[in-house]
């Protein structure tokens, strides 16, 4: 008996030997990935529409460079000349091939770095806009920091297998995506086919496709990214994609059929999504405070990704403050007088602040449909601005 129960432990202890070692398909409300880590997430709200492992600390490889590319653009330095040094040159790893003393907009290095994934260019973008190769890693690490990748580390600018130390994971590499797509520049970048530089050593210029096959020839609603691979870290990829207005990011990490999870994901919330706006910018009227009834508004609208199903159970409760009798004086009335919130099935997704006064004429007169009406409530006497 002892003898069989020592057989089915060793047997158990084999099958998980064999499922931690070799990479599994992730399965997430209804769609298998072969990424070990994935994320899709919706650009605008944020919203995080399916994930894998998406906190789990991995290698990025060369999607790294996303951050490399906003420093850069951010920098205001994008019109000057770098000069490429040899440090920069003798890079290992994909790169444009740059010459030692050559001169290059730096514009140029951002571009070469996004569509090609220079490394020699990632060191020359380092070593200008931070001034030396650490002094660029520190700017990485506080931009992160600033954004709130808070499982993120960089050792350099470029993803390469140089250290242990350099890290991330899919949901905050989706945060930094998120943030440099408000980038006009960025995105502009990030979603070039081909870029064309004069090349100042030679009679010709180069001329670089981008490697993101989702965005050149696999998927037409993608609009930019990054792809990454190293031994480590084996097929890292960051895209971006847009459809009837709605903007999702999606990344995969260690992902052996990275283009297909990533059309896979993508159509999965193209067709289950839609961007809803729960609350329109304007006048709040259909109040049943009489008091600040058709003299209140919201600035920014809220919209928010959501199925057909959730449409139904989104609640909007605002909460006013009590009127004083000194408010008799419209100037003494304070300029914020409460705050909306929004509730899917019971949790908080947003909230949008309640102003008195005259909204914009570029405002929407009506704020909801009537549809929304049985949603809201009205709750006096609140002693904070939420």
């Amino acid at each position: 008996m002892q003898a069989k129960v020592r057989g089915l432990a060793i047997v158990c202890i084999v099958i998980l030997l064999l499922i931690a070692y070799f990479p599994t398909k992730a399965t997430t409300q209804g769609i298998d990935v072969s990424a070990r880590s994935a994320i899709l997430m919706d650009e605008t709200s944020g919203r995080v529409i399916y994930e894998v492992n998406a906190h789990e600390k991995r290698r990025i490889a060369s999607i790294t460079k996303i951050m490399t590319a906003i420093l850069a653009i951010e920098s205001g330095e994008l019109d000057e000349i770098v000069t490429v040094s040899g440090n920069a040159a003798g890079t290992e790893g994909s790169s444009l091939y740059l010459k030692e003393g050559e001169k290059i907009k730096l514009e140029d290095l951002v571009y070469g770095l996004m569509l090609r994934s220079g490394n020699d260019a990632a060191v020359a973008i380092a070593e200008k806009v931070g001034g030396s190769f650490d002094g660029f890693v520190w700017m990485m690490n506080q931009k992160a920091e600033e954004i709130g990748m808070k499982n993120t580390n960089f050792s350099n600018p470029h993803g390469l297998d140089t250290t242990e130390n350099h890290y991330s994971t899919a949901y905050d590499m989706a945060l930094l995506t998120r943030y440099a797509m408000q980038n006009e520049t960025y995105a502009k970048i990030s979603g070039t086919k081909e870029h064309r530089a004069p090349n100042s050593t030679e009679g010709w210029d180069y001329v670089w496709k981008n490697k993101n096959r989702l965005l050149t020839q696999l998927y037409e609603y993608t609009t930019g990214g990054k792809t990454g691979y190293t031994k480590l870290a084996k097929r890292t990829l960051v895209t971006t994609a847009t459809k009837k207005g709605h903007d999702l990011i999606a990344v995969t990490i260690n992902a052996p059929d990275d283009w297909n999870d990533h059309i896979h994901m993508y159509e999965s919330a193209f067709k289950a999504y839609k961007p809803t706006t729960v609350l329109q910018e304007g006048v709040l009227s259909n109040l049943n405070v009489k008091f600040y009834n058709k003299h209140v508004y919201i600035k920014n609208e809220f919209t928010y990704p959501l199925t057909k199903k959730e449409q139904e159970q989104v609640e909007v409760k605002i909460k006013l403050l009590k009127p004083k009798k000194e408010w008799d004086e419209r100037e003494r009335i304070p300029e914020i007088v409460g705050k909306a919130h929004i509730y899917l099935n019971g949790e908080k997704i947003g909230t949008r602040t309640i102003f008195y006064g005259q909204s914009q004429e570029t405002f929407k007169q009506e704020s909801f449909g009537a549809s929304w009406l049985n949603w809201f409530q009205s709750v006096l006497g609140m002693k904070r601005y939420g």
